[in-house]
């Protein structure tokens, strides 16, 4: 019996979505201690810049060398909005670049020099009592 196109096309597109969006949410912290007794939970999330620009800002040779990211993410930084650092259990932030797909236009107009890249960052932990 032969496949219909519909099905085909169902399937390869959903096949496309599933390479491309894997990979974009990443866990920069993830502390799993089970602990009864916690005074606090403190969570946020925030929308951040995670663009990068070539090491090497020749326009054409810049698709093929590395990028460095213009604004350093760190877990530490959104942690500390909670407390001091020795004083988190059950932390966890997490990053989420799936807005940079279609922004990777930027790549492609500046000829491989700059990718801006909208990044949404989340970070929750649990307060030692």
């Amino acid at each position: 019996m032969p496949q219909r196109p519909v099905f085909q096309r169902w399937t390869a597109f959903l096949s496309i979505v599933m390479v491309v969006t894997s990979g974009c949410v990443k866990d920069l912290v993830r502390d799993d201690v089970k602990r009864p007794q916690t005074s606090a939970h403190c969570s946020g999330s925030e929308g951040v810049d995670d663009s990068s620009i070539a090491v090497l800002p020749v326009p054409l040779v810049a698709f093929f060398v590395p990028h460095a990211d213009l604004h350093e993410i760190k877990a530490d930084d959104y942690l500390r909005r909670c407390g001091e650092p020795s004083t988190l259990i059950n932390r966890q932030v997490t990053i989420n670049r799936t807005a940079c797909i279609p922004a990777g236009l930027t790549r492609i107009i500046t000829l491989g020099i700059w990718q801006w890249c909208p990044a949404f960052i989340s970070w929750e932990a649990d307060v030692k009592g």
